[in-house]
């Protein structure tokens, strides 16, 4: 078997699978399966197989050109230390793009077949579990913690509050009232101080409700007749946390219970955590309800500045393993300013764009995304500040002025005699794609370029074109800005 291997460490093969290769790929899948998040695990190695093996090295195909390079930067190594631990004559690993193996289940094992998702032990069709002496809980989920929690000027002390009652839960900040809007990260803040507590007393009894659900379990236990066994059951808790509170106004029954209850866990130190839109004083509940919350701490969460916004984006997208241009993440910061939760559906509107369409998202795909998602999208256009999609077809000028924003190089210096490095390959690229998708001849090329010659016109297309076979990296730069330009 003949093996070319590129200059960026990928293979250019005629691939035969054999079945030893399928079996060794997935005895090394089943390794990488217990080290990676399962998200992780099924989103980059889903549709991959082992091509062929040659001289000690190893050829791993792969469904799209976009996972060449992440596989390169994150998964490489790693990789090729289990396949040695497999094979010792395995030397190195080299990657191919191989469109074919997509949803081919001939050539590429079925993940969600060979490696099921586990699941989580609780009540049929409900995320709940049943706690000791039968209080019922809804699980608390693992991603939430107060340590992945983006701090900024909005949230800094309810997040330290938050950190204080973890380290000694029922003690000076008991009950913890945190406010805000939706969507601000209450409920996040929430069940990472009841994951914090766990961790630090395993065997603590940490019931995380909603008030809907409280209020459900007060009505069955009256319909029951069983108030005795519902009172005594939530006085066997250590930690109680209930969600949006001020959904107890006029729920005069619910509002008792729970005011025996609280009365019950506080003189016992117990702790509350307690969340709401807004604070104690402006809820619709009874006063002496309101004065037991006033005891402790109280601390709002407000919108997110700026800065803070861009944080949360880059955690997330580091957490999804997304890459983006810093740029794209820059205006989503800029232009989602409401809540958290919003700017979470954008950028998961984003990772969908990457992972099922290969598509680099740009400044113009998540302004489209915004439009979609806004009620008022004219609105949206107007805050943007431009048109989305684009009502006309590019020109040269919109062609150099994409380029010049995606390389921070000015407009001047690619149009110029300028031969500096930095500048040749934005120059070659926007005369690629004046040629492809504006149909301009060398000739008239050449001329915008400072009078160059036709052929030096020709000699950068095609270098580009052949260059983008072979690089992954400038193959998403360029397809970057023809969505850009709206031109693919």
């Amino acid at each position: 078997m003949t093996l070319s291997v590129s200059s960026s460490g990928t293979a250019i093969v005629t691939p035969v699978l054999e079945r030893a290769h399928q079996d060794l790929w997935i005895e090394i899948l089943r390794k990488l399966e217990e080290k990676l998040q399962r998200s992780a695990f099924i989103t980059w190695f889903k549709d991959t197989a082992i091509l062929g093996k040659d001289a000690g090295t190893l050829i791993v195909g792969l469904p799209l050109p976009m996972s060449l390079s992440w596989h390169m930067e994150h998964y490489r190594v790693m990789t090729l230390e289990i396949a040695q631990a497999l094979d010792s004559s395995i030397e190195k690993i080299v990657y191919t793009v191989d469109v074919g193996l997509k949803d081919n289940r001939d050539r590429a094992p079925d993940l969600l077949v060979l490696f099921p998702e586990q699941k989580r032990r609780k009540l049929p069709g409900k995320p709940e579990v049943k706690m000791a002496e039968g209080v019922i809980s809804k699980i608390l989920n693992p991603r939430y913690s107060i340590d992945n929690f983006v701090v900024g000027a909005n949230s800094r002390l309810a997040h330290a509050a938050c950190q204080s009652v973890a380290a000694a839960p029922g003690g000076r900040y008991n009950p913890l009232f945190l406010y805000g809007g939706v969507g601000l990260g209450k409920t996040h803040l929430l069940q990472g101080t009841g994951n914090a507590i766990l961790r630090q007393i395993p065997r603590s009894v940490v019931v995380y409700t909603t008030t809907e659900d409280f209020t459900n379990q007060v009505i069955e236990a009256i319909r029951s007749q069983k108030m005795e066994q519902f009172r005594r059951r939530y006085r066997q808790v250590d930690v109680l946390i209930i969600d949006d509170v001020q959904f107890l106004a006029n729920k005069e029954r619910t509002q008792e219970e729970f005011f025996h209850t609280f009365n019950a866990l506080y003189e016992d130190r117990k702790q509350v955590i307690l969340s709401a839109d807004r604070p104690p004083q402006e809820l619709q509940l009874e006063d002496r309800l309101i004065s037991r919350f006033a005891r402790g701490m109280i601390a709002d969460i407000s919108v997110p500045d700026y800065e803070t916004r861009l944080a949360i984006l880059v955690e997330k997208a580091r957490e999804y393993e997304l890459m983006i241009d810093m740029t794209v993440l820059q205006f989503i910061a800029e232009h989602t300013t409401r809540n958290v939760r919003e700017l979470e559906g954008i950028l998961m509107q984003a990772v969908a764009q990457y992972e099922l369409e290969a598509r680099m998202p740009t400044v113009r795909s998540i302004a489209e995304i915004m439009r979609k998602l806004s009620r008022d999208p004219h609105a949206e256009e107007e805050l943007v500040g431009f048109e989305t999609p684009a009502k006309r077809a590019p020109t040269f000028q919109d062609v150099l002025e994409c380029v010049s924003r995606y390389y921070s190089v000015s407009v001047q210096d690619m149009i110029g005699a300028s031969r500096v490095r930095e500048i040749l390959l934005p120059r070659q690229i926007t005369m690629f794609l004046g040629k492809r998708h504006l149909r301009m001849s060398f000739v008239r090329l050449g001329e915008v370029f400072s009078g160059r010659d036709h052929t030096t016109v020709m000699n950068a297309c095609v270098k580009i074109e052949a260059k983008m076979q072979n690089d992954p990296q400038l193959l998403r730069e360029v397809r970057a800005m023809e969505q850009e330009l709206g031109v693919v």
